[in-house]
């Protein structure tokens, strides 16, 4: 095993994957105070600082741990992860139903506004004089798009407590939201029977595929 250039592979991961999974949550905090709901705000959770959303289990060890068995298997594997849930008490929004939806899509949205902006940076790092730098960062980039788009994309997942379920639920009649939202305790469970029998990976593969390619040709990377 080459330990150096497995450390430099999760050197160059470290950083996108840590910004990808505080700032979907930050994101939440802030799209929840904007609808009138200030938990989290009053427990100082709603910042950019990754620091305050750090889980070390789902933000480090779990990522980490992925990247390292990939990196053993010459493979690829579904890398996500998570961070400290931001408090938000749907009860305390204007509209709760309604509102529920978009302090949900925020997560994703934030996802997809960083992975336009890896995209720049890798554009950049193409663009620029080849440095010692200019390799890192496009490495650096590339992993910040791949990370935020499967986020984005597992997180838009119908499924509760997943965003996407959340977004089902305010869209869903009241007579099919409410045993739709009794789903969530068996949400995790669900998740990863599907992440383990890879029916998650088709799924969500093809999707993140469409998404990459899109922001490649925006963005005249291809």
């Amino acid at each position: 095993m080459d330990v150096a250039a497995l450390v430099q592979t999760i050197s160059i991961s470290a950083l996108p994957i840590i910004f990808a999974i505080t700032l979907h949550e930050a994101a939440h905090g802030y799209a929840a105070r904007h609808f009138g709901d200030t938990t989290a705000w009053a427990a100082g959770r709603i910042s950019l600082n990754p620091l305050r959303h750090i889980d070390p289990v789902g933000t480090l060890l779990v990522p980490g741990a992925i990247l390292v068995l990939s990196y053993l298997a010459a493979g690829s594997a579904l890398l996500f992860g998570w961070a400290k849930p931001v408090p938000v008490n749907f009860g305390r929004l204007r509209n709760p139903r309604r509102d529920m939806m978009w302090v949900a899509a925020a997560g994703p949205a934030a996802n997809l506004l960083m992975a336009f902006g890896w995209a720049l940076l890798l554009k950049l790092a193409l663009i620029l004089p080849h440095t010692t730098y200019t390799l890192p960062l496009g490495q650096m980039s590339v992993t910040g798009i791949n990370i935020n788009l499967i986020l984005m994309v597992l997180n838009l997942l119908p499924l509760p407590p997943l965003d996407g379920g959340r977004i089902a639920v305010s869209l869903l009649p009241y007579r099919l939201a409410a045993p739709f939202s009794r789903l969530e305790r068996w949400g995790f469970p669900i998740l990863l029977l599907l992440l383990f029998t890879h029916i998650l990976d088709l799924i969500m593969w093809p999707v993140i595929a469409v998404f990459k390619r899109l922001i490649l040709v925006l963005f005249q990377l291809v």
